[in-house]
């Protein structure tokens, strides 16, 4: 991992992706913003993420890739490559990637087990995915 600037995570999906976000000394990892796109073009999702990237000092990227427990590529996996080279295009950071084929389940029970209200809990759980990925990712890049 670089040793400065902010790591986002992404939790990618069809309609919706997490973004998290760590604090500048790579300590902590929070949710940080939903972003809708509707499965057919990600260009304004691109340019969202991006903005991020840029304002909030991000130097590394990474994305959760659905792998499948039978090892067969999935359409969510192939699409979450495709919209890492397309994000490495327009900021000039190479994404790595982390299996979170459990990332989602794990945030629903979570978020089951606080007092947010179901709607909350719905718009969040792309954000607390992303959170999980990224709090893994950087547990096991840590020096």
């Amino acid at each position: 991992m670089a040793n400065k600037g902010r790591v986002m995570g992404i939790d990618f999906g069809m309609r919706h992706i997490g973004v998290a976000l760590s604090d500048e000394l790579r300590i902590t990892a929070n949710g940080f913003e939903t972003v809708n796109w509707n499965s057919i073009d990600w260009n304004w999702a691109l340019d969202r993420i991006a903005q991020i990237v840029k304002e909030k000092n991000v130097t590394e990227i990474v994305i959760g890739k659905p792998i499948r427990t039978d090892g067969m590529e999935s359409e969510t996996q192939k699409k979450a490559e495709l919209f890492g080279q397309e994000l490495e295009k327009l900021v000039d950071i190479s994404p790595s990637y982390k299996d979170e084929r459990y990332t989602t389940v794990i945030a629903s029970r979570m978020l089951h087990e606080t007092n947010i209200k179901a709607k909350k809990q719905k718009s969040i759980i792309d954000q607390v995915a992303a959170e999980i990925i990224l709090r893994e990712y950087m547990e096991q890049h840590r020096l």
